[in-house]
């Protein structure tokens, strides 16, 4: 993807980490193909990770992820969003994990924009897991102020990320605590699209997503929660994501569209978020 990417390097004398930060504009910009092979098959063996190793990436694997997040593609082209790598100790709240560095998402606040940084940010996590690196969504945790005063959109979300200091992956797809696929749609034919969807990570394991659909079309909803409906909404972008990813692997054209009956009809306690049509 052709985005225009604003890169700034901070060095801190006491900490000896980087801090990076990416801008993607993304109104502007042109898409090109990424390599997504190994995003999806680690789809089926990535995990969160929670403990990891205190010494800091080397400055190579940092450079290598630098240039994969600008290869990132959005779920929606008119939002802009920032990408920025911060150093461990900076990023706290409730559920924090502690970790040698983050990278944290910031935002436009348009429609759709908790899901086009959901749809963001998982590229990166399935990019961590394959190249070895863990990761860990952190739904309730935000970095210090300064970090989020020095960008110029709104902060949504946070990956942990750094060497593990626990197995990587899941042996077999067994091991993921996720509900059957008759739990969360009612598509038949489209398996192969909706069951990496179903294995999608959301916050608190919720799986608060649920598929209607037929004819190469995939109407996403999330369930109705006042707690986590910030959260559902990014996970709703995880998901959508997978789907994306399912897609490409089987050669097959993505496009993400809003359906005026599909957000008329809703399932019970549901919002609509996205129509998804595969071709």
């Amino acid at each position: 993807m052709l985005v225009y990417v604003f890169y700034t390097l901070y060095r801190s004398i006491l900490e000896n980490f980087f801090i990076r930060r990416f801008t993607l504009n993304h109104t502007i910009c042109a898409c090109v193909e990424m390599e997504t092979t190994d995003l999806y098959s680690s789809i089926f063996k990535r995990k969160s990770i929670r403990r990891y190793e205190s010494v800091p990436l080397d400055e190579d694997t940092i450079a290598k992820i630098t240039n994969h997040i600008a290869m990132v593609k959005p779920l929606y082209s008119n939002i802009k969003t920032e990408l920025k790598i911060l150093p461990g100790n900076t990023v706290n709240g409730l559920f924090s994990v502690k970790a040698p560095h983050y990278l944290a998402i910031f935002s436009e606040e348009k429609e759709g924009y908790q899901q086009n940084a959901g749809f963001i940010l998982q590229q990166m996590d399935l990019y961590f897991s394959a190249n070895g690196i863990g990761s860990c969504w952190l739904g309730l945790a935000k970095p210090s102020k300064q970090y989020v005063k020095s960008s110029g959109l709104n902060f949504v979300i946070t990956l942990a990320f750094g060497k593990p200091s626990e197995p990587l992956h899941r042996k077999e797809v067994g091991e993921f605590k996720r509900l059957s696929l008759e739990r969360i749609t009612d598509v038949k034919g489209m398996e192969n699209l909706l069951e990496p969807a179903r294995l999608a990570p959301s916050a608190s394991n919720s799986q608060t997503w649920f598929f209607t659909g037929s004819g190469g079309r995939i109407n996403v909803y999330i369930a109705k929660a006042a707690i986590l409906n910030k959260l559902s909404l990014v996970d709703g972008g995880i998901a959508i994501c997978h789907i994306w990813l399912a897609a490409n692997h089987q050669g097959k054209n993505f496009e993400a569209l809003m359906d005026q009956e599909a957000a008329k009809n809703l399932p019970k306690s549901k919002i609509y978020l996205a129509t998804i049509k595969v071709s």
